[in-house]
C-alpha cells in the first residue's frame, strides 16, 4: 500500500480509501467492524463516512454508520492510526431528507450541529478531514452535468454565494482551531468552487481548502480534464468516489439485472447512471479485461487509483470477497496495450450516464 500526503497538510493517507455508506443498511454492524479489520491489516488508514449514512438513505438508518465506526474505534483503540472523513449534508444533498436540520443547508449553526452530531455518534473528540457533502447551490453532479441541466444565471448571484462561502469558511475555521477538525474539504463541487474557496482563505486568512471528492471512473471521467488540473496545481487532494460506477462496471446490473441485495434493488431514487449507453461502455469494458486476462473491478479501480491527480480511490463493498477483491486492485499493473485499449473506448464512451 502506498501513501501520500493529503493536500498541504502533514496528514498521509493510503491509496485507497475505505468507504463505509452501506454499512447500516446493506452491511450490519458486526460486517462493517469485519471490513475495518481487514482493512486496517492490509495497510489502509483513511476511512470515509457521513452523517447522512446509511445509503439509501432512510431516517431510521441515518446516522448508523457512524454510530458503527464509533463503536468500532472504541472497541479497537486505533484512534490515532486512522485518518478518519466525514461530511457535513447540506442543502442540496439533504433535498427530500427532512430529518436532516432544516432547508437553509450549510450555514455556521447548521455546520455546529452537524459536527456535534457526527461526533457524538463517532464517539470522538476530533474529524481528521471534515467535509461540505455538497454545495448549497445547483451543481452538476449526480445526473445534473448535462449541458442545460443547470442555469447559472437563475441561481444565487456570485456575492450572495461568496457570503455563504466567508460564512462557512468562518465556521470551518473555528472548527480547526477548537481541535474539532484537522481539514476541511469538499464533494460534489466545481472548479469554481474550489477556486473560490482556495482565494477566499488566503484574501480573509480562513483555514485552507485541502480536498475535493467528487464521482469519477472509467464511465464518469467529467473532472479528469478541468478539476484536475485544479488540484495538481493548488494542491488540493482528489478523492474519487464511486469509481466502479455504483457497481455497474462489474456487469452486474446487465439486462436490467437486480441482485437481491444489492444497492439498485434496495434505492428508489432514480438510477441516472442506468442507460443504454452505460450498459454499451460496461461491456466494452468487460471485453478488455477478459482480454487481457484481468477482473474488470480491478481494472477499473486501479485505473482511478493511479491517475495522477487522484491522491486515495475511495472503495465500498457489502461482502469481504469484493473488499479483498478491491484492495488487490493495487497488485494490478496497467501495461500501455491495456491503457491503449481503455483510451479507445473512452473516447467512444466519454460520457455514457
Amino acid at each position: 500500500m502506498k501513501y501520500k500526503k493529503l493536500g498541504q497538510t502533514d496528514i498521509e493517507v493510503s491509496e485507497i480509501c475505505l468507504g463505509t455508506m452501506t454499512w447500516g443498511k446493506q452491511n450490519t454492524e458486526s460486517e462493517a467492524h469485519e471490513q475495518m479489520d481487514y482493512a486496517v491489516e492490509q495497510g489502509i488508514n483513511f476511512f470515509d463516512t457521513a452523517e447522512m449514512y446509511a445509503v439509501p438513505p432512510e431516517e431510521h438508518t441515518q446516522g448508523l454508520t457512524e454510530t458503527y465506526i464509533g463503536n468500532w474505534f472504541k472497541a479497537r483503540g486505533k484512534r490515532d492510526d486512522i485518518i478518519l472523513a466525514s461530511k457535513a449534508t447540506g442543502k442540496m444533498m439533504g433535498r427530500g431528507l427532512p430529518w436532516i436540520r432544516d432547508s437553509q443547508g450549510l450555514n455556521g449553526p447548521n455546520l455546529r450541529e452537524a459536527l456535534e452530531g457526527s461526533l457524538n455518534r463517532l464517539q470522538m473528540d476530533y474529524i481528521d478531514l471534515y467535509q461540505l457533502h455538497a454545495p448549497n447551490r445547483p451543481y452538476p453532479h449526480h445526473g445534473r452535468h448535462w449541458a442545460g441541466d443547470i442555469d447559472f444565471t437563475q441561481s444565487p448571484s456570485t456575492q450572495q454565494e461568496v457570503d455563504e462561502f466567508c460564512d462557512i469558511l468562518e465556521t470551518l475555521s473555528g472548527f480547526v482551531r477548537e481541535g474539532k477538525v484537522r481539514a476541511i474539504g469538499l464533494s460534489n463541487d466545481t472548479a469554481w468552487g474550489v477556486m473560490k474557496y482556495l482565494h477566499l482563505s488566503e484574501v480573509k486568512d480562513f483555514v485552507r481548502l485541502t480536498s475535493i471528492q467528487n464521482e469519477y471512473s472509467l464511465l464518469y471521467r467529467v473532472d479528469e480534464v478541468y478539476l484536475g488540473e485544479v488540484c495538481v496545481r493548488e494542491d488540493v487532494a482528489y478523492l474519487p468516489y464511486s469509481p466502479l460506477g455504483g457497481g455497474m462496471i462489474s456487469g452486474k446490473y446487465m439486462n436490467g439485472a437486480r441482485p437481491k441485495g444489492s444497492r439498485w434493488s434496495l434505492d428508489n431514487r432514480p438510477l441516472q447512471r442506468d442507460t443504454p449507453t452505460a450498459m454499451a461502455a460496461v461491456r466494452t469494458y468487460m471485453n478488455i479485461a477478459d482480454k487481457h486476462g484481468l477482473d474488470v473491478c480491478q481494472m477499473a479501480l486501479q485505473f482511478v487509483t493511479t491517475r495522477p491527480f487522484v491522491t486515495s480511490n475511495i472503495i465500498g463493498a457489502t461482502s469481504m470477497e469484493q473488499l479483498k477483491r478491491d484492495i488487490a486492485s493495487v497488485d494490478v499493473e496497467l501495461t500501455d496495450k491495456i491503457m491503449a485499449d481503455l483510451d479507445a473506448a473512452y473516447k467512444n464512451y466519454p460520457i455514457p450516464y
